[in-house]
């Protein structure tokens, strides 16, 4: 089951972007090759729903962020052995006598740099599998290691065939016969193709578990349980966004007898950056990579939706208004056909009058409330729906965020708490920036 995430929820919890500061794949994009880059952007797109393939991966970066080990080799090396290899393919041994000749022969009539590339492709091919031979060696001493049967296939195939008499060599092409030179570049780039491709692979791989890891080890972050659907449970302590430094941590727990989380608070509060920060540990946890969190355990969604940061349409005609309520019925279509889906609404319906945004907000939040095979955590201004849900909804628990006034300045304090929330500091604040007298004045 593929887990649903839109554009919409993507930007909205910064998720993707290679270049996008802060973005969460700008955070974990560690990696030193475009092979383990292009695979954590598909592990990035593809969130899991299965538990136990969570807690497997979990298991395997948990391994690696314990190990704290280095990529072996050097980047120039690696990039100049898969620009090699890449000029291969399944050719015959004769069509690489052929291309091996044409070299040798530019080489003779003063135009060396081909056959010059292939020498230096061979040599440093053999060096990088010697180093990952080592690097095996090192994994295999720890049998927990997850990649740990691979690792012996890997090893044998290296260890066996053809392969012994090249890892033998010096690396030292010149002082190769023609002949050797030949039946080695023959064997690495055609006769082997698929086998070093697959190595290839492994190596992109552990470049990603190495990344990950390094990542969860330098920020001690932590991972996550995941269970089966049917526990209807959401329990994470401490948790906070990635992207802060010294961010301050809140904990929440969602299940069926208390789905909806209703959340009110002033401006600059920290509504929105907990949501957030509620959203991309969900969204973390079903990758199965460390968490921003002390303790985490959750029964796996088929997806997250949010309306936070939902912008107009020009082009359609739509105000923000119609986007906002365009919006509410993909998810309230989402819902209805049995979607348990973490929903994230941030101030629903603020692109209308109070009045409406009041009954609108107030209907709608019933009416989610009843689906109990789903989370909802729904912000907003207006304080006084709370007190109406508070009267008939058994499942919403109801938190502010704070704002402490210290004179007329406002301190925020970011730790949720229990109940819901009078403040309303919006005229103190513009009276703080002095604004009626810059234009009064």
């Amino acid at each position: 089951m593929e887990f649903i995430a839109d554009k919409q929820t993507l930007n909205d919890l910064n998720i993707l972007g290679k270049y996008k500061n802060n973005s969460l794949f700008f955070i974990f994009n560690q990696v030193k090759t475009q092979g383990g880059e292009k695979l954590l952007n598909e592990y990035f797109l593809q969130p899991l729903t299965d538990p136990d393939a969570i807690n497997k991966r979990s298991r395997s970066f948990s391994w690696f962020q314990r190990a704290s080990l280095d990529f072996p080799f050097r980047i120039e090396e690696f990039e100049s052995m898969e620009n090699y290899l890449a000029s291969g393919g399944d050719d015959t041994w004769i069509s690489s006598l052929l291309d091996f000749t044409k070299r040798r022969t530019l080489k003779a009539m003063g135009l060396p740099a081909t056959f010059d590339q292939l020498m230096d492709g061979v040599s440093v091919t053999i060096k990088v599998l010697k180093e990952l031979l080592e690097f095996l060696a090192l994994l295999q001493k720890d049998q927990d290691n997850p990649f740990y049967d691979e690792i012996e296939k890997i090893t044998g195939s290296l260890l066996q065939g053809s392969f012994p008499a090249i890892l033998k060599k010096d690396g030292e092409m010149n002082s190769m016969g023609m002949v050797d030179l030949f039946k080695t570049d023959h064997l690495l780039r055609n006769a082997q193709y698929h086998q070093m491709n697959e190595l290839l692979l492994f190596i992109y791989k552990l470049d990603l578990f190495l990344a990950v890891g390094t990542v969860g080890c330098r920020n001690n972050w932590t991972y996550a349980m995941a269970l089966p659907a049917q526990h209807y449970v959401l329990e994470i302590e401490n948790f906070r966004h990635p992207a802060i430094a010294k961010a301050v941590g809140n904990s929440l727990v969602l299940d069926q007898n208390s789905n909806v989380l209703f959340l009110t608070g002033a401006n600059m509060a920290g509504k929105s950056t907990l949501m957030k920060s509620f959203g991309i540990a969900v969204y973390l946890a079903h990758m199965g990579f460390p968490v921003p969190v002390q303790y985490m355990r959750f029964s796996v969604k088929s997806g997250i939706i949010s309306s936070i940061n939902v912008p107009d349409d020009l082009n359609k005609g739509f105000s923000h208004f119609y986007a906002e309520v365009l919006r509410v019925k993909q998810v309230a279509q989402l819902v209805k056909d049995r979607h348990d889906i973490l929903v994230i609404f941030d101030e629903l319906f603020k692109g209308t009058n109070v009045k409406d945004a009041y009954d609108a907000t107030l209907s709608v939040t019933k009416a989610f409330s009843t689906f109990r095979h789903c989370n909802f955590i729904i912000s907003t201004h207006i304080i006084e729906v709370g007190e109406s849900l508070r009267k008939e909804c058994v499942n919403m628990q109801f938190k502010y965020m704070p704002t402490v006034m210290e004179g007329n300045m406002p301190r925020y304090p970011y730790i949720m708490k229990e109940g819901i929330t009078a403040d309303r500091h919006g005229m103190t604040i513009i009276e703080n920036e002095k604004i009626l007298e810059i234009m009064l004045g």
